[in-house]
């Protein structure tokens, strides 16, 4: 699984041999402050959407019987796990759509309105005994098992979407740390996210830097998405 996930989601960068020296080439070269950038803002983008998807599967379940509750929650974060290995699968093909990067980058703004209201404070839930957190995301529970398994399923498809996508675009010129950054969001949601979002609920700032990160990588897939890149056509391009 990981030699395929490390093929896939590099595409055009080559053979797994070319990916190890990429990612060798990429970190023995940290000390530039332009990888080093894009290390943290992958790092910071891992770390606080894993902790944020835990959060919300975890709310919209609150609501439910505890033996339901659990199987929502094992289905949610079973299914963002699942869905952030499939993304990171079609990153490249993702990236080269002409005018994705653009709408990834405004859908990152919107994951960050939402965001920002959730470390705000803005609204409360039941909140579950499983995820640490949740009584805070402001999201409503849904009050069947088949109500929150959709809601949970739907979460998980935009918010592993969001995942790839932010990784992809924070780290696209250094493929070394986007391969690492695809395999560290896989990681995190499968085996750390409830403790991150303990963490996350802990830890206030760490959401807000988080928070910064987002923002900034939005704008800046919002600007290449419309302008291009060197390897990826912008929205100009069609006019």
């Amino acid at each position: 699984m990981i030699d395929l996930l490390l093929s896939a989601a590099a595409g055009g960068i080559g053979s797994p041999l070319d990916i190890w020296q990429h990612i060798v080439a990429d970190f023995s070269n940290l000390g530039d402050p332009a990888a080093l950038a894009a290390f943290g803002s992958v790092l910071m983008i891992d770390l606080v959407l894993a902790g944020d998807n835990a959060i919300v599967v975890g709310a919209l379940a609150a609501g439910l019987p505890a033996d339901q509750r659990k199987k929502v929650i094992l289905i949610g974060i079973g299914a963002a796990l699942v869905l952030r290995i499939a993304f990171a699968l079609i990153v490249s093909w993702l990236m080269g759509i002409v005018g994705l990067i653009f709408a990834g980058g405004l859908l990152l703004l919107w994951v960050s309105w939402k965001f920002w209201r959730e470390i705000r404070h803005g609204g409360e839930s039941g909140g579950s005994d499983e995820i640490e957190g949740d009584e805070h995301s402001g999201v409503r529970s849904a009050r069947s098992f088949a109500g929150a398994a959709w809601a949970v399923a739907v979460a998980d498809v935009s918010m592993s979407l969001d995942n790839v996508l932010a990784v992809a675009g924070a780290a696209r010129e250094h493929p070394g740390i986007l391969v690492v950054g695809l395999l560290l969001s896989v990681a995190l949601m499968g085996l750390a996210a409830n403790l991150i979002a303990k963490l996350i609920d802990s830890h206030r700032w760490i959401a807000y830097i988080g928070l910064a990160v987002i923002v900034f990588v939005a704008l800046k897939m919002i600007y290449e998405g419309w302008v291009g890149t060197p390897g990826t056509a912008g929205i100009t391009s069609l006019f």
